[in-house]
């Protein structure tokens, strides 16, 4: 029995000490815990909390620990934004970079407006929740602190939807987004639908109000069309588009974004989605919104067409991976925002270094990627501003965050 003293967090939540030299991994512990338990291969697979500090709180979730959705509830509100500004200067300063953080704005408990549950065939009949963390088993959560009720109340449907479309060995997706017409369900890895199974979801649909579903990506039924809000734009996202997991998050993105694009009469937005943020930067600016998914901007140029007082709009189906913007097309525009995925920008990042733009606003779900590409735009002349932490996935190892940059 080893017993170590906890010197840190590690990004992904685990308590981390050092023991000869090489970290240990102490899953549940916080720093400052004095642990015991057997260290295998790095690891203390189940610590004994000797001395317990401050901070640690009773979780308010009754399957923290079984659910892998969630890896802090066992820590203190002010703890948990200390750790992720903790994950952010340490992503900044493996890049040789500083900058203040301004702000961690966390969205109140119950306010995911989307997520992904899993949906499974046993024996005695189905289990619908989320993955156990880092395991393929699947978990319930019937009083989970982090989803939108209403997205709870759909557990009948889901149940139902699981028995008509789960394989005996297969794990169902059932993607579920709250809009402003009710429930939008896309439901895939399932098995084709039978013509008689056809009639069953029509009463599913009825019976839930739900608003669009979608099966294997092909949409079954729209008694509604979906809408979401993006600025003053109404907004029918593809089934399945991402969308940003909570208003308040979205919101706080929003704001930010515009406080560093400003006044810039001409934005151009990359990886664009289906407008997030260039309706509401179409307020006040001309956009180019672009984006490899031709099916959102689809949704984001109807939405701009129908919402009146907005300017122009134009937009633009192109792999930023493969095919990022050159600085000659650059130059028509006085302010650029991006969003990329986990694996963040490097192709476009790079061809912005070398125009003349003035302005960035850098958003990002990867530190880590966010702070690569940071260093890139600092090396050819840019100045990285103040941080913004925004915590949409409360209780979990994921860090977004938005900043600006300038030359």
């Amino acid at each position: 029995m080893d017993t170590i003293t906890i010197e840190r967090l590690g990004h992904l939540g685990d308590g981390v000490s050092t023991v000869d030299g090489a970290p240990v991994h102490a899953p549940g512990a916080l720093p400052g815990e004095v642990v015991a338990g057997e260290i295998v291969e790095g690891r203390m697979a189940a610590p004994r909390i000797v001395t317990p500090i401050s901070d640690r709180v009773k979780a308010p979730c009754p399957h923290f620990g079984q659910c892998g959705g969630c890896v802090m509830q066992h820590a203190s509100d002010t703890l948990v934004a200390d750790w992720r500004r903790q994950v952010v200067e340490t992503a900044l300063a493996a890049q040789g970079l500083q900058a203040p953080i301004s702000q961690v704005a966390t969205s109140p408990e119950r306010s995911r407006r989307r997520a992904t549950f899993a949906g499974k065939r046993t024996r005695k009949g189905v289990t619908v929740g989320f993955h156990a963390r880092a395991a393929h088993q699947v978990v319930e959560v019937p009083e989970c602190r982090v989803v939108h009720p209403d997205l709870l109340a759909l557990r009948p449907l889901l149940d139902a939807l699981t028995r008509l479309g789960a394989s005996r060995k297969g794990i169902l997706r059932l993607s579920v987004t709250l809009s402003e017409a009710g429930p939008d369900v896309a439901v895939d890895e399932a098995k084709p639908l039978e013509p008689a199974q056809l009639v069953e979801l029509a009463g599913l649909i009825h019976t839930h109000n739900i608003a669009r579903l979608s099966w294997n990506g092909e949409v079954i039924a729209t008694p509604a069309p979906p809408r979401q809000r993006m600025g003053r734009g109404h907004v029918i996202p593809p089934p399945g588009a991402f969308l940003q997991a909570t208003p308040e998050g979205e919101a706080a993105l929003v704001a930010e974004v515009r406080r560093i694009v400003g006044n810039a009469p001409r934005v151009v937005d990359l990886f664009a989605g289906c407008g997030t943020f260039a309706l509401p930067l179409a307020e006040t600016a001309e956009v180019h919104a672009v984006e490899s998914a031709a099916d959102m901007l689809a949704a984001l140029d109807r939405a701009w067409r129908e919402t009146p007082g907005l300017k122009r709009v134009t937009t633009k189906a192109r792999d930023l991976f493969r095919r990022p913007l050159l600085p000659s097309e650059l130059k028509d525009y006085d302010a650029a925002v991006i969003d990329p995925p986990r694996a963040g920008a490097q192709a476009q990042v790079a061809e912005i270094a070398a125009s003349g733009l003035a302005c960035l606003a850098h958003v990002s779900c990867n530190p880590v990627t966010f702070a690569r590409d940071a260093k890139l735009l600092v090396e050819h002349g840019f100045r990285l501003g103040p941080v913004t932490i925004v915590d949409q996935f409360r209780w979990s190892s994921h860090v977004e965050l938005v900043a600006g940059f300038t030359r």
